[in-house]
């Protein structure tokens, strides 16, 4: 069973990890280990321009969000749920990098835009609803959504996304 210290102990696994690959890919970059809203952090290149990392670190093969409606609106209509407009990205040009982490080595990354991540994570879950008929089987109320390894099979290794988003 997770607990707060593990968790914390794999979200600044992952921070690290993301860092260390920043680096090589020649940019500098700072975390700030939880105290900054939406991302976790900065890399610069040598001309100045700067891009937004926030990353999301499992030791498993998925990645759970609380709450949907940071990326979309949700309404209801009885126990159904509703999907509505999509939420505009919090930080401009923000970027996700997904780590799973591995043995020693072993750890694989998934690189993508935030809006990017928004509009997988709405897909998945307007496809989710449309198999229950828009009724969450287990709670209807439950705003949880997940995204699996497999889905963001196409954005492995995909540093040029951190690279296109520099300003």
């Amino acid at each position: 069973m997770a607990t707060g210290r593990s968790n914390k102990l794999v979200g600044q696994t992952g921070e690290y990890l993301v860092a260390a690959e920043l680096s090589r890919q020649g940019l500098i970059a700072t975390t700030f280990t939880g105290n900054v809203p939406h991302y976790d952090i900065i890399a610069s290149d040598d001309n100045g321009r700067y891009v937004s990392v926030q990353v999301k670190a499992s030791r498993g093969s998925s990645w759970q969000f609380g709450d949907m409606t940071r990326f979309c609106s949700i309404s209801f209509r009885g126990k159904r749920q509703v999907v509505g407009k999509p939420v505009r990205c919090p930080v401009r040009r923000l970027v996700v990098v997904f780590v799973a982490i591995g043995a020693t080595g072993a750890d694989r990354f998934y690189v993508l835009s935030w809006d990017r991540l928004r509009d997988l994570l709405v897909g998945h879950h307007k496809a989710y609803l449309a198999k229950h008929n828009g009724v969450r089987p287990k709670k209807w109320d439950s705003l949880h959504s997940a995204i699996a390894e497999s889905a963001l099979a196409p954005h492995r290794d995909r540093w040029d996304v951190i690279h296109k988003n520099l300003r």
